[in-house]
């Protein structure tokens, strides 16, 4: 299928890339000319057949909603805009609605995978209209691994699945990096090889995961860490998942007590909030502050 991609950063890149190499045609347009391959939206818009399908990968917040609405102006009844970045699910049912009073048909999709999309194949939930799902289904089989998108519910369910999962991610690490500052901290055994320790567990161990291999990684390259700050950022999913928590009376301490250790590690430089800089960064090329 033929469509075009807003946003040629790490993650539209990898998924223009992954799309391309599964024979579809795909216009990418960025704000930066230097890797954006037409001069605006309104050419990419023009480059497109009708129905036409524009797939959005830029920051959330502005500016998603600034490209939003610069598209809207452009689209027609019938054109599908999906937004694949980590949208706040309230603002993509508003979104939704917004876009519908002119025909054009929102998809949010929640989108897993880091820079090792490519490779490996993006994660995809997705909320919008049967009829939208249908017609990105080329599209979508390319992008994911074999089983590894769905259609979850309306408008802003994708966005919301997401949200929990990005907020299931925080526990997960925080878990890992405590685990391994106590093996760092060890007086008994302070010799331990933290990069064998992760390895062995990667093989029959129930502790192992994506993140643990990414932790191998981390530590192969830096066994100590000494070259990273455990200055650990977050990127609102987490504090939104949390929030929904409270809305639903459901107790999270986990995420919550998580997402208050990355708050914590601005403050202080603790081996846990180095391993945890090093997962962000491994799985998703997030940015990290050496020393």
């Amino acid at each position: 299928m033929k469509l075009g991609m807003v946003g040629l950063g790490r993650m539209g890149a990898g998924m223009t890339a992954r799309l391309r190499g599964g024979g579809h045609e795909v216009i990418g347009f960025d704000r930066d000319p230097k890797v954006s391959e037409v001069a605006s939206l309104d050419e990419l818009v023009g480059k497109l057949d009708q129905p036409r399908v524009v797939w959005m990968m830029v920051p959330s917040g502005d500016p998603t909603e600034q490209s939003i609405e610069a598209l809207a102006k452009l689209l027609a009844t019938g054109d599908i805009l999906i937004d694949g970045g980590n949208s706040n699910f309230r603002d993509s049912i508003r979104r939704a609605e917004m876009l519908a009073e002119d025909g054009v048909v929102f998809v949010d999709a929640g989108v897993s995978g880091g820079i090792w999309g490519l490779k490996e194949g993006f994660s995809l939930m997705l909320g919008g209209t049967d009829t939208a799902i249908n017609t990105l289904k080329p599209a979508l089989d390319t992008l994911a691994p074999t089983d590894g998108w769905a259609h979850v519910g309306p408008s802003g369910a994708g966005h919301f699945v997401k949200m929990v999962h990005n907020g299931i991610e925080y526990g997960m690490m925080q878990s890992y990096a405590e685990g391994f500052a106590i093996l760092e901290a060890s007086k008994l055994f302070p010799s331990l090889d933290l990069h064998q320790v992760a390895e062995v567990w990667r093989h029959g161990s129930v502790v192992r995961s994506w993140l643990l291999d990414l932790a191998a990684s981390a530590l192969e390259k830096d066994p100590d860490l000494s070259q990273l700050k455990g200055f650990v950022q977050d990127s609102g999913e987490g504090r939104w998942t949390i929030a929904e928590a409270i809305e639903e009376d459901v107790p999270a301490p986990v995420i919550a007590l998580s997402l208050f250790t990355r708050f914590a590690s601005r403050q202080d430089d603790a081996f846990a909030n180095r391993l945890l800089a090093a997962l962000r960064h491994e799985f998703g090329g997030h940015a990290i502050e050496s020393r």
